[in-house]
């Protein structure tokens, strides 16, 4: 969390300057397509992965889908996961967070500049309205970032259990499922330094819906999650 702390006092100028923009954007909404919201969100990532010493390198993203919506689902590690995928993806996306968390200060401005959708974990009907908002919003040609390990412990590289719920907005959608493999992504916010910090994106092969639609979607959350785990040993060995 140091660093964390650090980036947001180095930062805090253009922490307010971004604040007061992204309230703007909302009082304002028509002017903003997705793709100005988009490059705002990744030059604040920029700013703050500069002043943070933190690199990220990213792989694989000529085999992400040319056109049309897709859900990418990562391993699960720490707060900067996001910003690591979307500093990697060229392209517009945006991210499910629990409804809870994403309340939280900068966070809260963050999820509303790139239009995400916040889950209400303790209202079964809001969930499932959620989710067939995605899933209308992904077959419209929107890409989401969906974590499906939900939260996250001291698990680094390592993987927990997939929740199958969670790949229910890509089968709505009948979208391609893009696994993404996430390394030394807990080190920029999880270990207590200052220290340059290096972290890995992996996007790897979508799976089509011809390729899973008759499959269950626990199935399925066991095929990603071993085609990350893959992914993660094959870099970390080699």
């Amino acid at each position: 969390m140091l660093r964390l702390y650090y980036v947001i006092l180095v930062s805090l100028p253009f922490v307010i300057y971004y604040i007061c923009k992204v309230h703007y954007m909302e009082r304002h909404g028509d002017k903003f397509t997705e793709e100005k919201r988009y490059r705002m969100a990744r030059r604040c990532i920029s700013i703050m992965m500069h002043n943070g010493r933190i690199r990220t390198e990213s792989h694989g993203q000529e085999l992400l889908p040319a056109e049309g919506g897709y859900v990418m689902y990562p391993n699960h590690q720490g707060k900067f996961d996001t910003l690591g995928i979307m500093i990697s993806h060229p392209r517009p996306c945006t991210i499910v967070m629990d409804a809870n968390r994403s309340r939280m200060p900068i966070v809260d401005s963050f999820i509303s500049l790139v239009q995400g959708s916040r889950l209400d974990k303790k209202d079964m009907k809001k969930q499932m309205k959620t989710i067939l908002k995605i899933s209308e919003e992904v077959k419209a040609g929107r890409r989401y970032i969906v974590f499906p390990e939900g939260g996250y412990g001291h698990n680094k590289n390592s993987l927990q259990d997939f929740r199958a719920g969670a790949f229910k907005c890509a089968m709505g959608a009948r979208a391609p499922i893009v696994p993404v493999a996430l390394i030394d992504s807990y080190k920029p916010f999880g270990i207590n330094s200052l220290r340059r910090v290096r972290t890995q994106v992996h996007f790897l092969a979508p799976i089509t819906y011809e390729e899973y639609g008759g499959m269950k979607t626990s199935e399925i959350a066991e095929l990603v999650k071993s085609r990350i785990e893959g992914e993660i040993r094959a870099r970390k060995a080699g």
